[in-house]
């Protein structure tokens, strides 16, 4: 049987563009993996791959043009955006640089012995080493970020582990250009181009996590993929990290203060959030807890108004399409749920944004409303109307875990006054990142940043961005009582490498 074609494909039109490549077979995918284990070698010194990833970053910046022509033809997401994600991801590969170049991601720390300890210490000398070949799965709503140069990639070359990523199908000839970029780089630094591998096909990633060489993976997607590959890397012989982003709705509750002294202002900020890359976010806002009353009807008023102007969209692909417009005509079937602007088609192309409205008693017990507490891709949100602090509470122990949490108080509130800090309570165990009176669109690539939270939002505590996202492809290892001349060099009593470092206790710069 004939490889099955990959096309690129304009969602603006529906129509195919060119095929790209085909989908790789088993044994492709075989020698992709054993390619990237081969190079493993070529990564272990530290002062070449930052220098590779400076590169890198600098080879995107000059393929620029050519980039987000093909990125915008395959993802209809526009130029302006796609040139703000491409620097993004050049400066999240320098960054990683810069963490390589530090060295204190190794977690460097000596114990001399000492007898006087109970029990006794014996000579330990403890750092982190790189797990291996990291299989990488791209997302469709960031292709530059989150797919072949992005988070997962960047970090996994930072810690010394080669990638195979597996492409997504809404992004093929973009994800073949990268790899290109990446592999050149690579070259010019005496590292072979099977330190990137590409493949294609939805086989192809199910072979991918499958392989015995394949030491962890990184995942960004919907929850029935990721959980099936999460599985898959579960039942293996011998099982791998899966760390995996699945799916958020990214709760937002707006206090009764916050909407008494600000309503136009969030409700203004609630539609640009929501709206945002036509709502293709995965930190999207998509439930909304809004008060009863005069002060939220006046948010939603301003919702509504906001909302209303936005202009029809194209979505990443034609299958997102009808399965947004499916899913918001589920949820407006149910009782008690308005749309006071109507989400779904736009035309035959795209789609129009609009968010929903329901009591917050629908869904402060089990039952038909639960679809209202799954993510819906695209823009929209839910608007859910509380009448006191009880349904607030009751809404949000029903939530699933979540990448964002996002709390809108009033002055009074962030003084200290009402219920501002007992709301930040409750919603914190829900979320890796908790915001105020801010909006979650928009993560930051930055040292304290955490993108990640509780299941389904990822399959690990781990983040995906910012710089401890390299602590997911390394593994820690101590040495007892080996020789000096033995020992490598991270480890060792002079320093040779002037790592950061814990020494007998007291932490050395």
């Amino acid at each position: 049987m004939a490889a099955a074609p990959v096309w690129s494909v304009d969602p603006r039109t529906g129509k195919q563009r060119e095929q790209v490549a085909v989908e790789a077979t088993a044994q492709e995918v075989d020698d992709a993996v054993r390619a990237a284990h081969a190079a493993r070698g070529a990564l272990a010194d530290r002062t070449v791959r930052a220098a590779f990833l400076r590169s890198a970053a600098d080879d995107l910046k000059a393929a620029e043009e050519t980039l987000v022509e093909v990125a915008d033809a395959e993802t209809a997401l526009g130029p302006v955006r796609l040139t703000g994600e491409l620097a993004r991801t050049s400066y999240q590969l320098r960054a990683f640089a810069d963490i390589v170049d530090e060295g204190e991601f190794l977690g460097v720390v000596v114990n001399h012995p000492d007898d006087t300890a109970t029990p006794p210490i014996p000579d330990l000398r403890r750092y982190k080493v790189p797990l291996g070949v990291v299989a990488v799965y791209s997302a469709s709503n960031f292709p530059f970020a989150f797919s072949v140069p992005g988070g997962d990639t960047a970090s996994a070359l930072a810690a010394g582990c080669p990638v195979v990523v597996k492409a997504h199908p809404d992004h093929p000839a973009l994800s073949e250009l990268v790899a290109k970029v990446l592999r050149r780089a690579a070259a010019r630094h005496g590292i072979p181009e099977g330190v990137v591998g590409l493949v294609h096909g939805f086989e192809a990633g199910v072979e991918l996590v499958k392989h015995p060489l394949v030491a962890a993976a990184g995942f960004t997607g919907s929850v029935r993929g990721g959980r099936a590959l999460f599985d898959a890397a579960a039942a293996r012989p011998v099982p791998i990290p899966f760390h995996g982003e699945l799916g958020s709705l990214n709760p937002v509750v707006v206090t009764e203060a916050a909407a008494a002294e600000r309503a136009d202002a969030i409700g203004a900020g609630l539609a640009g959030s929501m709206t945002l890359g036509v709502g293709q976010f995965c930190v999207k806002p998509g439930l909304v807890l809004v008060p009863a009353g005069a002060a939220g009807d006046g948010l939603v008023k301003t919702l509504t108004d906001a909302v209303s102007d936005s202009d029809a969209g194209v979505l990443l692909d034609h299958r997102m399409r009808d399965n947004f417009v499916a899913g918001v005509a589920e949820r407006v079937a149910l009782p008690d749920v308005d749309s006071p602007v109507t989400p779904g088609s736009g035309g035959e192309h795209t789609v129009a944004a609009g968010f929903l409205t329901v009591p917050a008693a629908r869904l402060a017990a089990e039952g038909e409303h639960d679809l209202l507490l799954e993510e819906c891709f695209g823009p929209v949100t839910v608007v859910v109307r509380y009448q006191d602090a009880d349904e607030v509470r009751a809404v949000l122990s029903r939530l699933p875990g979540n990448l964002t949490a996002t709390v809108q108080i009033s002055a009074g509130e962030a003084a200290g006054e009402g219920r501002g800090a007992e709301v930040l309570a409750e919603v914190t165990p829900l979320a890796g990142r908790v915001l105020v009176n801010g909006w979650p669109t928009g993560v930051a690539v930055a040292a304290a940043q955490h993108h990640g939270g509780p299941y389904p939002a990822t399959t690990s505590t781990s983040t995906s961005v910012g710089g401890t996202a390299i602590e997911r492809w390394l593994r820690p290892v101590a040495y007892q009582g080996v020789p000096e001349a033995l020992l490598p060099p991270e480890v060792r009593d002079g320093n040779p490498l002037g790592l950061p470092r814990r020494f007998n206790g007291v932490l050395e710069r």
